[in-house]
């Protein structure tokens, strides 16, 4: 029960960091506490206010960019995400093999009448 809560408490907290991430690319240089509870307000949501100045002081003073990259480090040297791009990759090959051969036949099909039908 207490990792549920815990995701629930991270998922919450996640809500007012995107929110706080968007209102930066918007052109707001340092969003306040009011602003993120505006942005999210105006799709739904409701805010903790506690947990939304804990974000905020935990925030203040820091490069919202340069975290972003040290966490980004941070995954990469963890591994484990790298094998899904392959095997996407794997099956999408033969799925546009498939389309190339249904084209040509198409295609060939096509030319063998030369637009005119049996009956016309």
């Amino acid at each position: 029960h207490l990792y549920w809560l815990y995701k629930c408490i991270h998922l919450f907290t996640m809500r007012y960091a995107a929110a706080y991430m968007l209102l930066q690319l918007g052109g707001t240089d340092k969003p306040s506490a009011k602003d993120v509870e505006g942005l999210l307000n105006s799709v739904g949501i409701d805010t903790d206010k506690e947990r939304l100045t804990v974000l905020l002081k935990q925030l203040e003073g820091k490069d919202v960019d340069n975290l972003i990259a040290e966490g980004t480090k941070k995954l990469t040297s963890m591994g484990g995400g790298g094998g899904a791009a392959p095997a996407a990759a794997a099956v999408a090959a033969p799925v546009a093999a498939e389309k190339k051969e249904e084209k040509k036949e198409e295609t060939e099909s096509e030319d063998e009448d030369m637009g005119f039908g049996l009956f016309d």
